[in-house]
């Protein structure tokens, strides 16, 4: 069976799904982020019927960085999203900074190896996801918005998913032969097994994120901050509003709170942040906040796209990075269309396997998660170590220094994380766009 044939997929799911035939799709895509809504737009677009869950209503905001490397723009482009990103986003990021206290290191960012798409720009996460999700929407996908998982039952070919609505009464049950995670590492999916009751500890990393108007920030400079305890960024983004987005310990936070009673965290943060860094202080000078700080966390940096457990995993769900390097919509993006690659065989020629059949999908997962490592493992360790060396005062003292004393080196930090050059190939681009003029 060719697994563009999605219809042929029915017959491997378990009978109480054959009897509710609307609710039996091809895959199923737990997560409607950039990954998860990339992936329903190439697959949707390869003939696959396809239903993608998310529980929160869109546009909603979330707490990102909200830079989008060049890497990234062909992919935008192929999915159809590449014009209103042009027109949205904020300005091309042609600076980087490393700020620390009341000192700067600036250079110049390194263009992207592909022509026409040269560098990186920041687009809100309100604006993204509701343009990926209105195209997945548009190309047939089904989407069930917003409904939450209630339990996730089954395995590799016979995937069956328990839904209700938020706010109502109404339920569904969803069935396909393949599952793909896409619903990042906030918490873990309800499949019955034990995950473990997460412990706090004083060296999580929780992650906060403000916009700000009025924002003295220089047009398409992208700084890096470095503090005690923790490590942020800024950007400029869509409408001229600006992103601060910054990850703090739990120790360092809870020490800033003990010092200011009565505060909310992020306007703790936001002060702290003011009396550190010069860079910031200045910035924010002209700048107010029309809305309040929002959070989230732990962050759990690591890699999970060999878990073996049946689930496709792309996006967080598949490795988390530590955000310093801003590559986390890249490989959300990135990810989602090398697993469509693999489930679609447009690298390779074998077109021809079940894709309800247990044993093919553990050598595509097995496949795919080489391809993950080999492309974002390199980047995954760049991040720990530049993430680790910034929140400590000795090795962000002489980090700044090497910058200061080396001006290539921050440049070459932006190549080595994966920003001038995308994971996914020019001929997979092309082969899995094709795909979509053939249905």
């Amino acid at each position: 069976m060719n697994i563009r044939q999605g219809s042929l997929a029915i017959a491997f799911l378990p009978t109480d799904c054959k009897s509710t035939m609307e609710n039996t799709f091809d895959v199923l895509i737990i997560g409607a982020g950039p990954a998860g809504s990339s992936a329903a737009i190439l697959l949707a677009g390869a003939g696959w019927s396809v239903a993608l869950i998310e529980k929160q209503l869109f546009p909603r905001r979330k707490v990102c960085g909200e830079c989008i490397a060049a890497s990234n723009l062909p992919l935008l482009s192929a999915l159809g999203v590449g014009t209103e990103f042009e027109r949205r986003a904020g300005p091309a990021l042609r600076k980087v900074a490393f700020m620390r206290g009341a000192h700067t290191a600036l250079t110049e960012l390194p263009p992207a190896t592909r022509s026409g798409f040269a560098w990186g720009r920041a687009l809100g996460r309100e604006t993204l996801d509701t343009l990926l999700i209105d195209k997945a929407r548009a190309v047939g996908v089904q989407i069930f918005q917003p409904w939450s998982l209630n339990s996730v039952r089954g395995g590799p070919g016979a995937w069956r998913c328990e839904l209700k609505t938020v706010g109502s009464k109404a339920s569904a049950t969803l069935c396909a032969p393949i599952a793909i995670d896409a619903h990042g590492s906030w918490e873990a999916l309800p499949t019955g097994r034990d995950e473990g009751r997460r412990v706090h500890r004083a060296t999580d990393l929780l992650a906060f994120k403000a916009n700000f108007v009025g924002a003295s920030l220089q047009d398409g400079l992208l700084p890096v901050l470095s503090f005690d305890g923790g490590y942020g960024g800024m950007v400029v983004a869509d409408g001229r509003v600006m992103t601060l987005a910054c990850c703090v310990r739990r120790d360092r936070l809870e020490a800033l709170r003990h010092t200011a009673p009565g505060v909310s965290a992020g306007e703790a943060v936001e002060a702290m942040l003011r009396r550190e860094c010069a860079g910031v202080r200045k910035t924010l000078s002209t700048a107010t906040r029309p809305g309040a700080w929002i959070a989230a966390g732990p962050l759990h940096p690591g890699i999970r796209v060999h878990n073996d457990d049946g689930f496709f995993r792309i996006g967080n769900a598949a490795g988390e990075a530590h955000p310093i390097i801003g590559e986390g919509m890249s490989m959300a993006l990135q990810s989602a269309w090398l697993l469509c690659a693999e489930l679609l065989g447009a690298q390779r020629e074998e077109r021809v396997h079940t894709a309800g059949d247990a044993a093919w999908q553990h050598l595509a997962r097995c496949r795919y998660a080489r391809q993950w490592h080999q492309r974002f493992g390199p980047r995954m360790r760049l991040a720990s170590l530049f993430a680790h060396a910034s929140m400590r005062a000795p090795t962000a003292d002489a980090l700044l220094m090497l910058f200061k004393a080396w001006p290539g080196l921050l440049p070459l930090g932006a190549i080595w994380g994966g920003k001038t050059r995308c994971a996914v190939d020019a001929a997979t681009i092309a082969s899995l766009t094709a795909l979509r003029g053939t249905i």
